[in-house]
């Protein structure tokens, strides 16, 4: 008979929940959820598609860091790829509500423009810390 390897569980990292960047995670979240409940009471398809898109993008970084799956899968930078997720969100929703603030005719549509504009700075703050945080010429397991 073949050794049976024990099965590994996942271990859940709380201590990020309490961080400053999980707390960042966790208010993006939150602000994109107000804006999708903004633009979905004005009825604006395309808002609310780019509010949930962004809503489960962060949302599945939360859960690959709460997870510690970023521990498990090494052959991607996470830091990186989340400093790009912050910049690429927050020039995209910036897009979004600026044209949302211009064209509204519903004031659903203006409150989701303004919240969402909280969001983009939330993202802008978020990749400036990871950004600084970053260090190119430490070992993966350092940054």
């Amino acid at each position: 008979m073949a050794d049976k390897q024990p099965v590994r569980a996942l271990e859940l990292d709380l201590a990020f929940l309490k961080s400053k960047r999980g707390l960042l995670k966790i208010a993006e979240m939150v602000v994109l959820f107000m804006a999708f409940v903004c633009f979905a009471v004005a009825a604006r398809p395309p808002y609310i598609a780019a509010t949930c898109v962004e809503f489960i993008v962060t949302l599945a970084l939360v859960l690959l860091y709460l997870l510690k799956l970023n521990k498990t899968f090494t052959f991607f930078f996470w830091p990186l790829i989340d400093v790009f997720n912050s910049v690429f969100a927050a020039a995209f929703i910036l897009i979004i509500s600026i044209m949302a603030l211009s064209t509204y005719t519903v004031q659903g549509t203006l409150a989701g423009g303004m919240v969402s504009l909280v969001a983009v700075m939330l993202w802008c703050v978020d990749g400036f810390y990871l950004f600084k945080k970053i260090t190119f010429n430490q070992p993966r397991g350092a940054a």
